[in-house]
């Protein structure tokens, strides 16, 4: 029989909608965060030449030296900020990370702070440390900005951690430097740990992006080369730990991850040391991609009134359609072949959303907002009809 810990993890909606969108022919992908864009040459062929080369063996726990003095300078030249190579952790993907993050810092009854909406699987990893949710909830009329205030009405002297995500997953938005900073004054106040998922760092176009690492080197920062650099399949991410506890974290990688891929953390270093002006055009695309999408929104009367000022994702409000989330959801995959996520996996806030990630090609984000065009607008005049 399966464990009380197993049975009481929700599946990953995104996921599930993936398995039964890949059973069908000529979907658009809206429901993964998928960039379309490709590696950088150098990463693919550093990949290579290691294979070749007979890199197939284990390497230290916390990564190859070379790697993580190239992610150290990544921190140095994108915010201006000095990270020890010695506090860095290389892992086979953030996720796993973040799994191990919280292991490090949440003990059985624990708190941790999400801001909500929320990454679909932040509330399943903190479980996965037998800690508890507390929920801060967001306002699209603020742009999903946080407020300090909400944060300190959440903290109490049984919450571990807060967690903090910006660019964010499922809303694409950017935290302000000044809202980092307080609530890094407010967790120092507290005594509380800070985890900030950093992944879609680089995929910012409306606003200037902040690392926690700016602000305190108290936290858990966690990144990696699947998104910006078009690596989801490498699975490569790393953490960037606190001092004091640097050696608690790698303990735990050694004995549930061993290490990262020896040939991808070659490939990995050579995408983090290309040069940086490589994403300019990918975000001027996302960002086209974007607009594209929230004009189509718009006009459909389904935006939510924020425009994401970075990574790939829209939510997009459902409720005065018919049904809840994951029925408009199961419509738009089999009446008009577009997959896209329901919101309830991602907290209470996105209870009545969907989102949709553009990611995908231009083409296909056109095709989509083609079919949906006539699916919604058969749906207008089907409601009409029965109101007359």
């Amino acid at each position: 029989m399966p464990s009380k810990r197993a049975m009481e993890t929700s599946p990953f909606s995104a996921m599930d909608v993936l398995e039964r969108a890949s059973e069908r022919e000529g979907v658009v992908h809206m429901e993964v965060g998928e960039p379309d864009i490709e590696p950088p040459a150098a990463a693919t062929e550093a990949a290579i030449a290691s294979l070749r080369e007979g890199n197939l063996d284990y390497t230290s726990s916390r990564g190859k030296p070379e790697l993580r003095k190239s992610i150290a300078d990544y921190y140095d030249r994108t915010y201006g900020v000095d990270v020890p190579p010695e506090r860095i952790i290389v892992t086979p993907g953030s996720s796993p990370a973040l799994l191990v993050t919280m292991l490090t810092t949440v003990n059985p009854g624990e708190e941790v702070v999400l801001t909500d909406p929320y990454y679909a699987p932040y509330p399943n990893f903190v479980r996965q440390a037998d800690g508890r949710v507390s929920t801060v909830t967001l306002d699209p009329g603020r742009d999903f900005e946080p407020r300090v205030e909400d944060f300190e009405a959440q903290v109490t002297d049984e919450t571990a951690a807060m967690m903090l995500n910006s660019p964010a997953n499922p809303t694409g938005a950017v935290m302000s430097g000044d809202t980092i900073a307080e609530l890094v004054h407010l967790a120092e106040r507290t005594g509380t740990r800070v985890i900030s998922d950093e992944i879609y760092h680089g995929l910012a176009y409306d606003a200037p992006e902040h690392s926690v690492l700016e602000y305190t080197d108290e936290a858990f920062v966690l990144d990696g080369v699947s998104k910006r650099y078009g690596m989801t399949g490498w699975r490569l991410g790393w953490v960037v730990a606190p001092p004091d506890e640097v050696e608690a974290f790698n303990r735990l990688v050694q004995n549930v991850l061993i290490c990262a891929p020896n040939f991808v953390q070659d490939g990995a270093r050579a995408a983090i040391e290309t040069e940086p002006s490589w994403l300019d055009d990918a975000r001027e695309t996302y960002r086209e991609r974007r607009d594209l999408l929230l004009d189509a929104a718009r006009r459909w009367g389904i935006d939510m009134g924020y425009t994401p000022a970075g990574a790939y994702y829209l939510l997009l409000d459902v409720s005065d359609l018919p049904g809840d989330a994951f029925e408009v959801a199961d419509v738009f995959l089999e009446e008009a072949n577009v997959a896209m996520t329901p919101g309830p996996d991602f907290g209470s806030m996105a209870e009545d959303t969907l989102r949709a990630s553009y990611a995908t090609s231009t083409e296909d984000i056109e095709l989509a907002i083609d079919r949906l065009d006539d699916l919604l607008s058969e749906f207008t005049a089907e409601t009409h009809l029965s109101r007359s």
